[in-house]
């Protein structure tokens, strides 16, 4: 889990969040998701592994608006022999609504841009 602000610049001329930056903490999410398991994606960046977004799915199910403290929180979904499907969403803290609902398809490639296996490690950490 993964806890934001919101602040003037996240949000757009009706004072709420801007659609689009949902992705943004979505991204963060699964990088504190990884982190908090003990693995950056730094780390599979220097081993040679690249996970581009496949898909995503995302339901808006209510806004978040300026100040609001928010978390993300990020969980396995499925894993395939070159992909991984992860289910996210962004609550609001102060009384736990559910503001976003995602689901986002990455892919495992290789530097050179060719699907790869998922790394034992990543699966090792992801399965447990």
């Amino acid at each position: 889990m993964t806890d934001y602000r919101i602040y003037y610049e996240d949000t757009d001329a009706a004072g709420v969040v801007y659609y689009a930056n949902y992705l943004r903490y979505f991204e963060r999410g699964r990088s504190e998701y990884l982190r908090d398991r003990g693995l950056t994606v730094r780390e599979l960046q220097e081993q040679g592994y690249l996970f581009p977004v496949l898909r995503l799915e995302i339901d808006y199910k209510a806004p978040a608006v300026l100040d609001d403290l928010v978390r993300v929180e990020t969980g396995i979904e499925e894993l395939t022999g070159a992909t991984l499907t992860l289910h996210q969403r962004v609550i609001r803290i102060s009384d736990g609504k559910r503001l976003v609902e995602g689901k986002v398809t990455l892919a495992c490639l290789g530097t050179d841009g060719r699907v790869k296996r998922l790394p034992r490690a990543l699966l090792d950490i992801l399965s447990a």
